[in-house]
């Protein structure tokens, strides 16, 4: 018997179809694009990107395995996130997915239910302050911006909730992802906020809130047809990607601390119980009786596509990532003396500024292609350190795991160990969120327990900062934090006329 995980990610859908003992039996890619419609926008088609990608991958995984539908145990869904769709009473999509933190749009409105509620009331019920993440402030601007839109929604869902909807008919979200619906949450209640729906929206337009392992319901007979899944198939409610992939990687104890390095770079920390501080997000885990501090850098993989795209003629995004690595590995540490600032999107944790703005400083005329790729890459680096001595403080870390396709990038990833001085440990499979949404499914049905994922993944190797750079990174981690205090005040001047 088997096990289905997939996962939508910024750029792509993946799959993973895993075995009863929790052996990987086969992945499964399909790629599709991020679509940037103007600055600080982010959005993907829901219908093309999410629903056509899992049929994608899941049609794969078939094909390549050669396995019955019916012997498959259950399936579990994760996909970025938090994201804004709104959709009608049968699950179709009336625009375009709003993506989560890169998507800056929403900053009118989060500034007003900030003023309208309060910074201390939405912190003491929301466990976190109103940023880009939220996904309360996006639905205000769905009402201002597109009220025709609004007013044909039956239900706004992010990725997961939309997939398990088209699935199974049920639309549900897990306690996990309904805190990022932030303010309309309780996160002490664990449960919607009826007064502040109240006010500001109508209550039904939220999904149902349920654990996340838990069943949502059966593969039915449309999706059965266009997935080539068995009709019947239990599917669970599943969560955002970041919590997928922290689950992928035994992120599941207290004091285990994911860096998720992909579009974005995300954390998850898991910690005792619920801590309150606006430079992070708070929520319930997966499971009953557990919490999460988590962070965000909003551009993380994707600062390497734009470059790739914009700053040069290299087609092939394989081969053009392969020569621009090559190239910037002939740069020292430092870049020559090159520095960047990665808020080509705002910023998310821990500076929560929408307005923030990307920059090379530093650039003369002796500087290459390849030193300005090394600077995005450590500048990437330098905002993880930035979050991963946030997290310090709160609660310091026993353990650091690496997951994400930037784990692929060795100088990447080498980079933001050394830039943080802080080991970071590697587990054998670096599938990510798909794996996790597998033995997540498994986990719903019986099949797993939570502490099996030592085994299904076990540590592989550590990778440790090399001494000899502290200095040198720690100079440049100074200038870094101070490029953006110097200049927050004009890039939201320059924000403004955009």
């Amino acid at each position: 018997m088997y096990l289905l995980g997939v996962d939508i990610g910024s750029y792509s859908a993946k799959g993973v179809l895993l075995t009863n003992k929790g052996e990987i039996v086969a992945t499964a890619t399909q790629a599709h694009e991020m679509r940037v419609p103007g600055p600080g926008l982010a959005e993907h088609d829901a219908n093309a990107d999410w629903w056509g990608g899992f049929c994608s991958v899941t049609k794969q995984l078939l094909e390549k395995t050669g396995i019955d539908p019916k012997q498959i145990n259950s399936v579990g869904c994760s996909g970025i996130g938090p994201c804004m769709l709104p959709v009608d009473a049968g699950g179709n999509a009336l625009r375009q997915a709003v993506l989560y933190g890169i998507d800056t749009r929403a900053k009118e409105q989060i500034l007003e239910m900030t003023r309208c509620y309060g910074e201390k009331f939405i912190m003491r019920h929301s466990g976190m302050s109103l940023t880009t993440q939220a996904v309360g402030p996006k639905m205000m601007w769905l009402s201002k911006h597109e009220p025709e839109v609004m007013a044909k929604a039956a239900k706004i869902v992010g990725c997961p909730t939309y997939l398990v909807q088209r699935l199974t008919g049920v639309c549900v979200v897990d306690h996990y992802g309904a805190a990022n619906y932030a303010p309309f949450y309780d996160v002490e209640k664990m449960a919607w906020n009826t007064e502040l729906t109240r006010d500001t929206c109508a209550p039904e337009l939220l999904p149902e809130v349920r654990w996340t392992s838990e069943i949502a319901g059966s593969i039915n007979a449309n999706a059965a047809l266009e997935t080539g899944l068995a009709q019947g198939t239990p599917v669970i409610v599943g969560t955002v990607d970041a919590a997928a992939e922290a689950t992928s990687v035994g992120v599941l104890e207290h004091g285990d601390l994911m860096v998720m390095y992909g579009t974005s770079i995300f954390f998850i920390q898991v910690v005792p119980e619920l801590h309150r501080d606006e430079r992070h997000w708070s929520a319930p885990y997966l499971f009953p009786g557990t919490w999460a501090a988590m962070g965000g850098v909003s551009t993380g993989g994707a600062l390497t596509h734009w470059f790739r795209r914009e700053l040069t003629a290299l087609e092939d995004r394989d081969t053009a990532f392969v020569a621009l690595q090559a190239e910037a590995a002939l740069s020292p540490p430092g870049a020559n003396g090159l520095i960047s600032l990665p808020y080509f999107s705002g910023e998310r944790t821990p500076i929560n500024d929408p307005s923030a703005r990307g920059m090379f400083f530093g650039l003369n005329l002796t500087h290459q292609r390849g030193d300005m790729y090394r600077a995005l890459l450590e500048g990437v680096g330098h905002a993880t350190r930035h979050n991963l001595d946030m997290f310090n403080e709160i609660h310091p870390a026993r353990a650091l795991y690496a997951v994400g396709g930037g784990v692929n990038n060795e100088l990447w990833i080498q980079s933001s160990v050394d830039i943080a001085n802080k080991s970071q440990r590697v587990r054998r499979h670096t599938v990510g969120a798909a794996l996790g949404s597998a033995f997540l499914a498994g986990i719903g049905v019986g099949v797993f327990k939570s502490c099996d994922i030592e085994r299904i993944n076990p540590i592989e190797r550590e990778i440790v900062p090399q001494a000899k750079l502290r200095d040198r990174y720690d100079r440049d981690h100074r200038i870094f934090r101070s490029l953006y205090e110097i200049n927050r005040t004009l890039m939201a001047e320059l924000s403004d006329e955009i």
